[in-house]
């Protein structure tokens, strides 16, 4: 049988509508958002508003389309139908590269760092690539600002002592707050975290958790996080996907008490 879906609350719908017609504050907006690979659709009818500042969990157990959601907001895939807006602007053909230079910082499931070199030179080239710069045999004074910047960030993602430790040499955990502070040195208006609490023990998720909810209120942040704890602690509002459509939203409370969403989880389905 198929999962009914369920529709997005309608005041949420109006109420974002509202807040996105004021380009000043518009971050995100999707608008029938889908992908098309053969046959099958990993997302499909998407509609997806948020303005400064909000936090928004994407929930959804595995093949829900979250990642390929991530994917076409970031610009890693066009899009086969729909648009999305950034900062007010269409940005639907836009590659990837240029989506970053306008204020947009991700990280990924499968780690992409630079296992032989320091902390700081990660988050150093995390800086110069944001800001198209180049490496040179000489510095000048920018070069110093962006390795003071690195260091700074590394260190309010408590990171300070292990700035000059090789990467290969960091534990997971350690390796999962370089890659948001990878994010966060790029002074991003939006971050995509892309389930950072994964292979952490206990102790490391409660150390990222604390790190996010430190971040500067005008960031806005969607993590999609397959922990529910981490994801309904962080997050002010939640979207549950599966199949590649919305099937629930709501504040952390009101999904922690959604029946459909734990049966999910647990891989009971809920027939049409």
């Amino acid at each position: 049988a198929a999962l009914a879906a369920t529709p997005v609350r309608e005041e949420r719908r109006v109420e974002l509508s509202a807040e996105v017609a004021d380009a000043g504050r518009s971050i995100l907006d999707i608008r029938g958002l889908g992908l098309k690979m053969g046959d099958r659709w990993l997302v499909r009818g998407l509609d997806l508003a948020m303005t400064s500042g909000e936090r928004l969990g994407i929930l959804g157990p595995n093949g829900a389309g979250k990642t390929t959601l991530f994917n076409l907001i970031s610009g890693e895939f066009p899009p086969t139908s729909g648009t999305v807006h950034l900062f007010g602007e269409d940005v639907s053909a836009l590659p990837a590269r240029k989506r970053a230079r306008m204020g947009l910082a991700r990280t990924f499931q499968t780690s992409r760092l630079f296992g032989g070199l320091t902390v700081e030179d990660n988050v150093y080239l995390a800086v110069l690539g944001v800001r198209d710069g180049h490496l040179r045999p000489v510095l000048n004074h920018e070069d110093s600002e962006m390795r003071e910047r690195a260091r700074e960030i590394a260190t309010q993602m408590g990171l300070g002592e292990v700035l000059d430790r090789e990467v290969a040499e960091l534990s997971h955990g350690e390796q999962r707050q370089l890659e948001v502070a990878m994010a966060r040195a790029t002074d991003p208006k939006l971050m995509l975290l892309d389930e950072p609490a994964a292979g952490l023990s206990r102790t490391e998720r409660q150390t990222l958790t604390e790190l996010l909810l430190g971040l500067p209120e005008d960031i806005t942040l969607v993590i999609i996080e397959h922990d529910m704890d981490v994801a309904l602690r962080v997050a002010t509002w939640v979207t549950m996907m599966y199949e590649g459509q919305v099937i629930a939203e709501g504040t952390p409370d009101e999904i922690r008490a959604n029946e459909m969403v734990h049966d999910l989880y647990l891989g009971r389905r809920h027939a049409a």
